[in-house]
C-alpha cells in the first residue's frame, strides 16, 4: 500500500490548501492513506479527521518539528503535550529524539539535505542516532538532495519514507512510501516502520496521472 507520509494543510498556516482537497487528490492518484504533518502542532489537524471520516479515506496525522539542525517529522504523539520546550522553532533536535522516543513516538528527519539556512542538518544525519528512518524522497526538494539522502539511509542502514510534502494540490503524491504490511492507523504505520517494510519513493500514480491529463 502507498501513503503519501509528508503532508501540509491550510492547519499549517503557511499555505490554503483544504483538507477535503488535499484527501480528494490522493483518492485520484491511487494513493491508499496520507499522514498530516502540520508545523510545529499535532493538535492543529485534528480537524482533518472529520474530513477522513467524511471521505472514507486513512488519514494518519503526525507533526514536523523545527528544531535546530533541521525539520523533524515525528509520529505516535496523541496531543501537543510533546512539546515540553513552550516554543515553536530551534528546538534541541537531540532533545527532541530522546523525549519522543520516551513516549512511544518515531522520528524521521525531513529533506535533510535542503539547505535552509542555519538549521541544517545535512551529512550531520550521518551521525545522528535515535531516530527510525529517513525521508529519502521530498517532492519539494531537488532530486539531487533526495539522492543524498537515498545514500545516507543506505549508508545508516536505516528505512527509507517518502512524502510529497504538499502545500498545494498539484503537489499530493509527487513522493509517498510503499508498505509492505497493511497499515490502518499510527500503532500499525510505527510497527511497519520499525520493521523496516517501508520503501520511500517517487510514486507512480503521479506521474500517471500528469501524463494522463
Amino acid at each position: 500500500m502507498w501513503i503519501d507520509c509528508h503532508c501540509h494543510t491550510k492547519y499549517s498556516y503557511d499555505n490554503w490548501l483544504e483538507p477535503v482537497d488535499l484527501i480528494r487528490r490522493a483518492k485520484a492518484l491511487g494513493l491508499d492513506g496520507v499522514c498530516i504533518t502540520e508545523h510545529y502542532s499535532y493538535e492543529a489537524s485534528r480537524p482533518v479527521e472529520q474530513v477522513a471520516r467524511d471521505e472514507g479515506f486513512l488519514v494518519l496525522r503526525g507533526v514536523e518539528i523545527a528544531t535546530d539542525r533541521g525539520h523533524m517529522l515525528a509520529y505516535g504523539m496523541q496531543d501537543d503535550g510533546w512539546n515540553i520546550w513552550g516554543r515553536d522553532n530551534y528546538l534541541p533536535m537531540n532533545d527532541v529524539i530522546e523525549h519522543i522516543n520516551s513516549i512511544g513516538g518515531i522520528c524521521v528527519p525531513a529533506h535533510p539535505f535542503r539547505e535552509v539556512g542555519v538549521a541544517s542538518l545535512l551529512h550531520g544525519l550521518l551521525d545522528l542516532t535515535g531516530i527510525a528512518a529517513v525521508e529519502t524522497h521530498n517532492g519539494g526538494n531537488l532530486d539531487s538532495d533526495n539522492d543524498l539522502a537515498i545514500s545516507a539511509a543506505r549508508h545508516m542502514a536505516l528505512p527509507a519514507l517518502g512524502g510529497s510534502d504538499c502545500h498545494k494540490t498539484i503537489a499530493v503524491g509527487r513522493c509517498a512510501t510503499k508498505f509492505s504490511q497493511t497499515v490502518t492507523d499510527m500503532a500499525s504505520f510505527i510497527a511497519a516502520v520499525r520493521a523496516g517494510a517501508c520503501q520511500g519513493s517517487y510514486y507512480p500514480g503521479y506521474q500517471q496521472l500528469a501524463q494522463a491529463a
